[in-house]
């Protein structure tokens, strides 16, 4: 495959932390192959990026820990985690810190990112 460029767009977080989980999973399994991924965080998916939220997560089933799996795609792939900016305010996260490394970003930087990669949704 030529492309080997992803952004995965995660809209789920403790209300399905499983799908999260899975495209994690997923992402740490492809970088492995040397692709190159990003994350964009939409809706409950943002709560991902609080500081402190992936290690609190203890009710996931048959993945790997989601801290694990956040620090690895972090430190040993070089992922990049974006927010979205219009759901800073509305899911709460006005003045709240960031994982290292999240940078909030609008919309529109998604559709730019979707231009040059194959997105997936989760």
């Amino acid at each position: 495959m030529e492309n080997k460029e992803f952004v995965f767009i995660i809209s789920h977080s403790y209300d399905k932390i499983e799908k999260a989980a899975a495209a994690l999973q997923l992402a740490t399994n492809m970088a492995a192959f040397d692709a190159k991924i990003d994350f964009f965080f939409m809706n409950e998916g943002v709560h991902l990026a609080r500081k402190g939220f992936a290690e609190s997560v203890t009710w996931q089933k048959g993945y790997s820990p989601v801290a694990e799996l956040m620090k690895s795609l972090r430190e040993d792939f070089g992922a990049n985690f974006y927010v979205c900016a219009s759901c800073v305010k509305p899911y709460g996260l006005e003045g709240v810190e960031l994982i290292e490394g999240a940078a909030v970003k609008p919309g529109s930087y998604l559709g730019e990112l979707l231009m040059k990669r194959q997105g997936l949704t989760f």
